[in-house]
């Protein structure tokens, strides 16, 4: 006779299911926000423009020639209209009462994130509006020669400092591949060393660097090097949570909305790094 093995299947539908915290969908911090212009002195639907002056010639003149006025006028230059955004999750008293998981912070947590993230890639989205030059090329991946012909262009656009640069991840990995250790750097030794140790450099040129993963993946991307003025976040009203009970329907809404504007401020003051979207394989 066959022994009887006691297994743990015998009492499988038994025994409750144990399970770990549940996991929000990953997302990457709110990069953009805090390098461009930030208004808030306002709220409601006005829209918000800039204008900008014309220039002065300077011409030869003889020792006897008259000057003569130019036009010095105002005209617009940039317009921001300011809209609502928001969204909802309904949660059942039932659901609320049953779920082995905190989900009401789980779900503020969530809206939150995603606001933040919605708000990254509106202003990272602006790259290609700028006017200030573009460098790079569809086919070809990011170097560094790529980069320096950014501060080139931000230099020849007499864009202010301080410059930001935001790459996405795979055009910061082909300029990692260039001080990877293996590779020799003979000129910049400290550039590799912060390379190897935080997979990071923060500051290159006088140029701060950011790696922005909300940035969405394609074939072609573009990365940006600009000037904070080159673009604006106008918060009209701020980010809030607002509950609402729903007694008809035995639960709660978590109502979340913002009024905000976005767009190029100065966007002859921002250069646009356009490169495949390939990272190198290794």
């Amino acid at each position: 006779m066959a022994p009887q093995l006691n297994t743990e299947a015998d009492i499988a539908t038994f025994v409750n299911t144990i399970w770990a915290d549940a996991m929000l969908v990953a997302r990457d911090n709110n990069v953009m926000a805090p390098l461009v212009t930030n208004f808030g002195d306002t709220t409601g639907l006005a829209v918000r423009k800039n204008a900008k002056y014309g220039t002065a010639t300077i011409n030869l003149i003889a020792e006897t020639d008259d000057l003569t006025s130019q036009a010095f006028t105002p005209s617009v230059d940039q317009t921001l209209t300011p809209y609502e955004y928001g969204a909802q999750f309904f949660m059942t008293d039932s659901r609320l009462e049953t779920d082995i998981f905190s989900v009401r912070a789980d779900a503020v947590q969530e809206l939150g994130l995603a606001y933040g993230e919605k708000i990254d890639g509106f202003l990272s989205g602006l790259f290609p509006s700028f006017t200030g030059g573009t460098v790079g090329g569809t086919t070809t991946n990011m170097t560094w020669a790529t980069f320096l012909a950014g501060l080139t262009a931000m230099r020849r656009a007499k864009a202010p400092r301080p410059w930001r640069c935001v790459l996405t991840p795979e055009q910061w990995m082909c300029m990692g591949t260039a001080i990877a250790p293996g590779v020799a750097v003979t000129n910049a030794p400290n550039l590799q060393d912060d390379f190897i140790r935080q997979y990071f450099v923060n500051n290159v040129g006088g140029v701060d660097i950011f790696i922005d993963g909300n940035i969405t993946a394609a074939a072609t991307v573009a990365g940006g090097i600009f000037s904070p003025n080159a673009i604006a976040l106008d918060m009209r009203r701020a980010f809030r949570l607002e509950p609402d009970r729903d007694p008809s329907r035995r639960g709660i809404e978590l109502n979340v909305s913002s009024v905000f504007a976005y767009g190029v401020w100065r966007p002859a003051h921002g250069v646009v790094i356009l490169t495949a979207g390939t990272a190198p394989v290794a």
